[in-house]
């Protein structure tokens, strides 16, 4: 297999792949990712029904989302084996290192992602599964093998999967219907992606150089990442506050989201003015930070509307 000059090793056959355990299959489903997408789900369960989400339908929301979001990740896991070679924080997972063979992942992605699909189709609604199907043929076919190694971009447009899961969670508990505050839910999400991950590739810019991926710090220098950085920083926080405005949160998520919005941009615009030797510093701060923010937001969102 061969993508933007660089090629595959397949490992023998029969002797890593023979050697695969449980914990090898699992962390091909990439479950840090996976639980951060039952958050958002959730988030938008929770808000679309006001607090009060039946239990079963939560329940196989949250199973079905899990299905998919963690076939997805095997997916990506099995197409991305030869560039996840050439980097260094990628080498090492189990299809890469031919520990689990890819064919197994594959078959495994694609089972999961069906029985997810089945899963909200049946017991939710169709629309959750048509949700859950954009997010997953967005992320493990546009971006995965398109966007990711053609186009900086690839964030950007590759966000639009990011963005399913609470679009997911809102259809389930509204009853199939998505409002103007769902939307602003989820360019919420979309526009964090870019803030969230830009800082990481800056980190990566090597390794990404070397595996022929085109991130826009690779091609475009830090200069116009920092740039984009607050552009997609600038447009969420406002985006994110339309929430309480529409009516579909309280004050307690605005005065909260709006602080940490705030902070959020200053960090951004922080890296316009800081010196070449303190980008990786400031990428790491901004990076962990953009965690800190979507842990609030799915907690705020939450706890919010439990005391309108």
């Amino acid at each position: 297999m061969q993508a933007n000059g660089v090629v595959y090793q397949e490992p023998p056959k029969g002797v890593e792949s023979a050697r695969a355990t449980l914990r090898d299959y699992l962390s091909i489903m990439k479950w840090g990712i996976t639980i951060a997408n039952l958050m958002a789900t959730f988030a938008g369960l929770w808000v679309a029904s006001a607090g009060h989400p039946p239990l079963a339908i939560m329940l196989l929301t949250l199973l079905g989302t899990m299905f998919v979001v963690a076939g997805g990740a095997a997916l990506n896991n099995f197409y991305d084996r030869d560039i996840d070679q050439r980097m260094p924080r990628t080498k090492m997972r189990a299809v890469a290192r031919g520990k689990v063979h890819p064919g197994a992942a594959l078959a495994i992605g694609l089972g999961m992602s069906a029985l997810g699909l089945v899963i909200l189709l049946v017991g939710v609604n169709w629309q959750s599964a048509l949700c859950a199907f954009v997010g997953l043929f967005v992320y493990s076919y546009l971006y995965t093998v398109w966007f990711k190694r053609h186009t900086t971009l690839n964030t950007v447009l590759g966000g639009v999967s990011g963005a399913m899961p609470p679009l997911i969670g809102w259809v389930a508990g509204s009853g199939g219907s998505l409002s103007l505050a769902a939307w602003c839910l989820f360019f919420t999400f979309f526009l964090w992606q870019p803030p969230h991950f830009l800082p990481l590739a800056m980190k990566k810019t090597e390794d990404y150089r070397a595996a022929g991926v085109p991130m826009l710090p690779v091609v475009r220098g830090f200069r116009e990442t920092k740039r984009q950085i607050v552009i997609y920083t600038a447009a969420m926080v406002p985006v994110s506050l339309m929430l309480t405005v529409l009516g579909a949160e309280g004050w307690l998520y605005f005065i909260v989201m709006g602080a940490l919005g705030i902070w959020f941009l200053y960090l951004a615009v922080k890296g316009l003015f800081t010196p070449p030797d303190k980008d990786m510093a400031w990428a790491n701060q901004v990076f962990r930070f953009s965690l800190i923010y979507l842990t609030a937001l799915c907690i705020v969102s939450v706890l919010s509307v439990s005391i309108i």
